[in-house]
Parts: C-alpha cells; structure tokens; sequence
C-alpha cells in the first residue's frame, strides 16, 4: 500500500526490520524492482524529519526541486545515475522530476526544502552535492523549521538561502552506476568488500573480462579510473561507519586503507577535517 498521502506529502521513511540484505551497503544505483514502484508526490515541501539508522524513505519524484540535507547523520540519497552521499557538511541538489530513494545512516537529522519547478536558483538539471557553510548550514535549519509560518521575514530567509546555494561550491560526492554489465560485475565485487585489495587484472580475471577493456570501461561509462571509483566507494562505506560510532582504525581496516593514517589523509583531502573531526562536527 502507498504511503504517500493525498496532500502530496513525502512518504515517511520505511519502519520495516531490516531483511537479509538490508544489512549490506546501499548498492549504487536504484534496484530494479524499486524503479518499477516509483511513487509521485507532486509537491516537494519544506520541512524536517528525524530518521532513524537504516531508515528508508523510498523511491518516488517530484515536480518541484529540492535541497536535502543532514543535520546530524550521513544520507545517501539514490538515483537511476548512482548514489549521492552526504555528511553535514553537504547537501544535495535534487531537480525536479528525478525519481530518488533515501537511506540514513547513523540518527539523522534531515531537513528537505522545496522549490517550485520554475525557481532554479543553481541552474542544474542533475543531482549534485554542494558544500554548506555554517551560514547556509543555519539557514536550511530555520527555512525548515517554520515551514507553515508564512511572510515577509520567511521570503527574506528564503532570499539569503538561495543566494547562499548559488555561491556554495560543488562538491564530487557520487557514487556512479556503470551501465556496461562487465563493469557492473567490477564494482559490485568492489562495492560489497571495500577492504579487497585486489587489482583491476585481479577483479577482470575474476569476472571474465580483461584489465585493459575494464579500465577503458571506466574511463568511457564513469567518468573516472578504477583508483578513483574504488576511493569513492571506500569514502561511502567509511562515513556509513563513522556514522555508526565505529573507531576510525577500525573504520580504516574494514574500508581498505592500509594505515590509519592513509584513511585519514584521504579523508582529510575529501572533506576537509579529519574523521576525528567529522564526529565533532554540529
């Protein structure tokens, strides 16, 4: 049964227990069956909602745009392209009419603002993740906290907010989906144990397909090299498990680093601050 209401409101996020494959990582890209279950919620409003860890709300679009952010938590919000995951200090960029899933890991804190399909204050027809300023961090949080308190002093708010978003720089915060089934085969063996160490020749023999055909493949389909979509897998998986209070050595090992320190190098020259750091953050 849909659980989307008739005043157009977002479904609520998943209460169902976790089933046999819910304790694995969110995969790149929506499943299949979930593309066929898309849900319409014309209007994407403005508002907050607390989740819980592995809370889902699931796939549906709507014909507004909307700014989604987590306050406290990391987000990992789906989409037929991929998988866009953001901690605090980001937030993401939703068009309108792009069918998308959420997932919360770690308690978040999620706040949703809305604008209408005509006010594109980013000029963006894809999902992308832009960094939050402290400012822009305040405003999201008191722009949905009021959200059925219209007037002059909420459309200045609103005024600033967007004028923020247009400045805030855009950050490369995709997990990408390959649609090349031979690379498909890749980066599943490489998204579901992020600490395999193997090498593309490694993963290629093991899938049936050659070193030089893989690596082209990631250079036609993704965008990027195999160093680099394995990094970004890596960095999905660790703030998963930052979010989850798991020790950052601990964290480093299960994700694939060979030190502490290499995963917080990494970690450092990504997000700015260090994992230490990153628990710390409001």
């Amino acid at each position: 049964m849909s659980n989307i209401r008739q005043d157009g409101e977002l479904p609520e996020a998943d209460p169902r227990p976790a089933g046999p494959d819910d304790d694995r990582p969110a995969g790149p890209a929506l499943p299949r069956a979930t593309r066929s279950r898309v849900r319409h919620a014309p209007q994407a409003l403005t508002r907050a909602q607390v989740l819980a860890p592995g809370e889902r709300i699931d796939a549906h679009r709507h014909d507004d745009h909307q700014i989604v952010y987590a306050g406290s938590g990391v987000l990992a919000v789906t989409t037929d392209a991929g998988t866009w995951f953001a901690p605090g200090t980001r937030a993401l960029w939703v068009p309108a009419g792009t069918v998308h899933a959420h997932r919360a890991y770690g308690h978040l804190d999620l706040h949703l603002v809305g604008l209408p399909a005509d006010d594109n204050p980013l000029g963006l027809d894809t999902p992308t993740a832009l960094a939050v300023s402290p400012l822009l961090r305040e405003l999201i949080r008191a722009h949905t906290g009021t959200p059925g308190r219209p007037g002059p002093e909420r459309a200045r708010l609103l005024a600033v907010l967007r004028d923020q978003l247009r400045v805030s720089p855009r950050q490369p915060m995709r997990l990408p989906t390959p649609s090349d089934p031979r690379l498909a085969a890749v980066c599943a063996l490489v998204h579901d144990d992020p600490a395999d160490q193997r090498t593309l020749a490694a993963l290629g023999a093991a899938t049936g397909t050659g070193e030089r055909t893989l690596s082209r493949l990631f250079h036609a389909d993704l965008g990027m090299t195999f160093p680099q979509w394995r990094t970004q897998s890596r960095l999905f998986h660790a703030l998963r498990l930052l979010a989850d209070d798991t020790p950052v050595t601990t964290v480093a090992v299960r994700c694939g680093w060979s030190t502490a320190s290499a995963f917080i190098d990494v970690f450092r020259r990504t997000f700015g601050h260090t994992p230490g750091q990153h628990r710390r953050l409001p």
